[in-house]
């Protein structure tokens, strides 16, 4: 299934409902073009991962860019709803250190809203 992206708003925090695929190509090239856009004017993101299927080497580059890009603007993201078959990519990867990621997008957002405080 092609890469879909749904933004919404919760209090403070813009969270970016991710379904289907990250992948090279178009997948990649979506989520990245989405963040540079979420990233020019929201201090913080959760990327809700919960419908990703499958994310290949391309889609982590893409998170790992994002991710970079968005702490030399001072922008806080964060990932929610990660499954087991991503958890291992980010632990084999070692990217697990990276990622700062929650059970579920309530827990992202709080965790985000107390940052700020």
């Amino acid at each position: 299934m092609a890469l879909q992206i749904a933004e919404k708003k919760v209090g403070p925090v813009t969270v970016l409902q991710l379904s289907g695929r990250i992948t090279l190509g178009q997948e990649s090239i979506q989520l990245r073009n989405k963040l540079k856009t979420a990233l020019s004017d929201k201090p913080r993101l959760v990327l809700d991962m919960a419908n990703v299927d499958y994310i290949d080497s391309s889609g982590l580059g893409t998170l790992v860019a994002g991710f970079t890009i968005a702490a030399n603007q001072g922008v806080h993201i964060v990932l929610a709803n990660i499954n087991d078959r991503l958890q291992e990519q980010l632990s084999i990867t070692r990217l697990v250190t990276v990622f700062e990621s929650f059970d579920s997008v309530d827990a992202a957002v709080k965790a985000l809203e107390r940052s700020r405080q």
